[in-house]
C-alpha cells in the first residue's frame, strides 16, 4: 500500500524537477514597424527593413492606428483581413492609412490632425512569415508598432514623420510641431 503512494510522488517529483530545469521559454516580442509617405501626404505603413531580414515577411492580419494623446487611445482607423485570406507584409509594400481595398473589412479613417502623435500596430498570423529556421520562427514578432505624426512645415505643406523608437519629446514634440 505504502509503494502505491510513494510511487507516484517519486514520478511527480522527478516531472517537477525536469520542468524547473528546462529554460524558460522566451516572452513573445513586438517588432519594429515603418511608417512612410504615401503618394497623397497621408502614412503608410509595413514592417522595418531589418525586421524583414532578420525574420522573413510575416502574414498580415490586421492594421489599426491610435492617436496616443487621448486617454485611453482612441482608434483612427484600423483595417483587417479576413480569415481565409491573408499576405506577406514586406518592406517594399505600404498599406495606406484609410486603406484601398474597400472589400476588406476597416472602419471609417478618421482625420489626422497636424503635431498629434499617432501609433500604429500591425498584427500578424501565427504562421509569422516564411522563414525556414525554427530558431528564426520563434523569434519573430507577434506584431509591429510604431509612432509617427503629421508636421506641418513652415511652408504650410505637410510631411509624415517617424518617430523613431529612441526619440526624446523635447519641445517642439519630436519634431511633430515646426518652430516658430
Amino acid at each position: 500500500m505504502l509503494s502505491r503512494c510513494i510511487s507516484p510522488f517519486v514520478l511527480l517529483l522527478a516531472a517537477a524537477s525536469a520542468s524547473a530545469t528546462a529554460a524558460p521559454l522566451p516572452a513573445s516580442r513586438t517588432g519594429e514597424a515603418a511608417v512612410r509617405e504615401a503618394g497623397d501626404g497621408l502614412p503608410c505603413f509595413t514592417i522595418a527593413e531589418r525586421e524583414e531580414q532578420s525574420g522573413g515577411a510575416p502574414d498580415f492580419d490586421s492594421v489599426t492606428v491610435y492617436d496616443a494623446s487621448a486617454r485611453p487611445r482612441t482608434r483612427m482607423w484600423t483595417m483587417s483581413m479576413p480569415p481565409t485570406r491573408t499576405f506577406p507584409v514586406m518592406f517594399s509594400m505600404c498599406i495606406p492609412y484609410g486603406g484601398r481595398v474597400q472589400s476588406l473589412p476597416q472602419t471609417k479613417a478618421a482625420t489626422l490632425v497636424a503635431g498629434k502623435v499617432y501609433e500604429v500596430v500591425i498584427d500578424v498570423r501565427g504562421s509569422q512569415g516564411r522563414a525556414s529556421s525554427a530558431t528564426t520562427a520563434f523569434n519573430r514578432p507577434r506584431g509591429y508598432h510604431a509612432r509617427f505624426c503629421l508636421a506641418r512645415q513652415r511652408d504650410g505643406a505637410m510631411l509624415v514623420r517617424h518617430i523613431g523608437t529612441l526619440a526624446q519629446e523635447g519641445r517642439n514634440v519630436y519634431g511633430c510641431i515646426a518652430p516658430r
